[in-house]
């Protein structure tokens, strides 16, 4: 069955109606069926599941008395009217339109254009009809036009009598009519379904009431919070919840927001505001939380952040290495980890793998399966990394997001945040991090709240830290914070025997990548690649491994794909080793190797770079910082 029933009183309606549907090609059912049988016919329909039904005249209104789902009238006009009345045009006695008011409604229009002696006899039921023909009858009418019911009591009584039919237009229109009507129906229903929905499964209880107080919404999760099985809609909600202060919100307009209640032995987080429509309070709405699903809200909030990639990346068997030295570092870092909350400081040369020792540390601790925030301190100008870190709250300056931004501390709470590159990290911002180490709270940018976090802090820098304190540029108070645990990882310099196992790694990784197969290098070429001293280290390797993987022809790598000559390995590994004899800090070691590198490359400083794995803006920023390039 169709969504879309007419019922057609009379036959020749049915034969319209069905031509009708099969020339638009509608989907809608036809049934014949006048006054009571149609009434009838329409109930069933409705408990069968139809939606809209379709009618005209005595038929119509029975319809409407008995079913609750929408009915469209087939309306009949003055033009219906006169196409039953044209075999009567010349006639000059009165003629009676009989039926019910909707069917007759016309006829005024009619009776001026046409001059024609016209009488509307206009049924109130079924049973009268026969008496108001009579009537009529009685004075002198014998032709009559009018609807189904009308017609047949005309008839019936011996007068000739001619039907009102409608004609394929209004049929259309009245099936257009139901068509608008369905749509409007179901959308809606669907409005209807979807604010249950929200209503229902949304967190936060929810209480609306109008301008006297009167309940219009109670959703299922307020009835779980105030332990409220019957539905109180229309209830005055100081009934129902004596200690309620929407009452209050009625009177002065004033939100109430974030205040703390308790019900029963549930704290309850509260919030109310008024409805104001033009300026006048229409009704008032309180939403509540219970605290303890708040709390695991944002449990479940920290765990998707955490799958949304916060996570550490490496462990400590990505950490290829044969040397001892290694060994014994990895051991120490392990024992590290499983002191859950206390600071490591990471130091090392650019390259070294600082960063996946970081990573390798969260993910052996107890704090795993929390998040993992790395940001890097000398990416991002001042006022950047400060909102990075901490967050903001809205409004707390130009072009802040609405609502504010939640900070990577808040991001990494009972977790692990990386600070790499902390010698990096500008005075002010340095003093804001020690007040978080020693408080265990932030506060937002532009905010007077402290928001508790539990974060291991891990750092790192390639930076002579204790150099830095007596210049002033870092603070000695964070520097004895943060170096409770430290890890000094080796140059690969000093663990040349993991150079053969870094090369094969790099060789298959790189080989897959490009879609190549080389098996491995020459004897050569590994001896050219152990007489390097790797001012770059790790990384350095790295890149010299995928560029001669790209460039091989051969199965093995040879000496010529390195890009690397003998005699510059040779002045290379002279140089160096001149450099790391002598008593030098770690930052005059890197400067150092950035002047060696740039004279091999002709100061082409994107190939120095490359050859020591670092990024073109590292290079500019240390060339500047020692004056080179004076």
């Amino acid at each position: 069955m169709n969504n879309i029933l007419l019922i057609a009183p009379y036959e020749d309606l049915e034969k319209t109606a069905k031509d009708v549907i099969k020339e638009y090609n509608l989907k809608v059912d036809v049934i014949q069926g006048n006054l009571s049988d149609g009434a009838s016919i329409a109930k069933h329909a409705e408990e069968k599941g139809v939606e809209v039904i379709i009618s005209r005249g005595g038929t119509y209104q029975s319809i409407k008395n008995v079913v609750s789902i929408p009915v469209v009238e087939i309306q009949v006009s003055a033009f219906d009217i006169l196409r039953a009345l044209k075999d009567l045009l010349d006639y000059r006695g009165p003629i009676g339109i009989v039926g019910y008011e909707n069917v007759v409604f016309g006829i005024d229009t009619l009776i001026d254009v046409l001059g024609l002696d016209l009488i509307r006899v206009i049924f109130k039921s079924e049973k009268d009809a026969p008496i108001q023909v009579y009537e009529v009858a009685s004075k002198g009418v014998r032709e009559f036009v009018g609807d189904t019911i009308g017609i047949k009591t005309v008839k019936e009584m011996g007068f000739r009598g001619r039907l009102i039919e409608s004609g394929k237009e209004a049929v259309l229109s009245a099936i257009n009519e139901a068509y608008r009507v369905l749509k409007i129906r179901r959308d809606e229903r669907a409005r209807a379904e979807r604010f249950k929905v929200i209503m229902d499964f949304i967190h936060d209880g929810i209480i609306a009431v109008d301008e006297n107080g009167y309940i219009t919404i109670f959703n299922k999760t307020a009835g779980e919070i105030f332990n409220k099985r019957n539905d109180p809609v229309g209830k005055p909600v100081s009934e129902l919840l004596e200690t309620t202060k929407l009452p209050e919100v009625l009177k002065t307009g004033e939100p109430q927001l974030g205040e703390l209640q308790r019900v029963g032995d549930v704290v309850i987080a509260t919030n109310r505001v008024p409805i104001i429509v033009d300026g006048e309070i229409k009704g008032a709405v309180a939403t509540f939380q219970d605290v303890t699903q708040i709390q695991k809200m944002e449990q479940k909030i920290r765990r998707e952040l955490h799958q949304k990639g916060l996570v550490a990346k490496y462990s400590f068997k990505d950490i290829i290495h044969k040397s001892q030295i290694m060994e014994d570092l990895i051991y120490r870092a392990k024992k590290y980890a499983e002191l859950d909350s206390t600071t490591v400081l990471i130091l090392g040369e650019t390259g070294t793998g600082k960063e996946l020792f970081a990573h390798s540390i969260h993910n052996e601790s107890p704090r795993a399966k929390g998040p993992f925030v790395a940001i890097n301190c000398a990416a991002l100008p001042e006022n950047l990394l400060e909102s990075e870190l901490f967050g903001y709250a809205e409004g707390a300056f130009t072009g802040a997001r609405r609502g504010g931004k939640i900070g990577l501390f808040e991001m990494a709470h009972m977790g692990t945040i990386f600070l790499d590159e902390i010698g990096d990290m500008p005075l002010n911002l340095q003093s804001r991090l020690l007040r978080v180490i020693q408080e265990k709270e932030v506060m937002r940018i532009g905010d007077d709240r402290v928001i508790p976090v539990d974060v291991r802090i891990i750092a790192s820098t390639n930076r002579n830290l204790e150099e830095d304190i007596e210049k002033g540029t870092f603070r000695r108070d964070l520097f004895y914070r943060l170096n409770v645990l430290k890890l000094i990882i080796p140059p690969l310099r000093e663990r040349k025997e993991d150079i053969p196992l870094l090369v094969s790694l790099f060789v298959e990784k790189y080989s897959a990548r490009l879609g190549k197969k080389i098996k491995g290098v020459t004897q050569k070429a590994l001896d050219l690649l152990m007489n390097l001293d790797y001012p770059g280290n790790v990384r350095e390797l790295k890149g010299v491994i995928e560029r001669a993987v790209a460039f091989a022809e051969s199965e093995y790598i040879e000496e010529a794909d390195l890009g690397i000559s003998n005699q510059a390995a040779k002045q290379s590994d002279t140089i160096s080793r001149d450099i790391f004899k002598g008593n030098f800090t770690l930052k005059e070691i890197e400067i150092m190797a950035i002047k060696e590198t740039l004279a091999k490359t002709q100061n082409n400083i994107s190939e120095a770079a490359r050859l020591l794995g670092v990024d073109r803006t590292t290079i500019w920023r240390k060339i500047k910082e020692s004056g080179l390039m004076q």
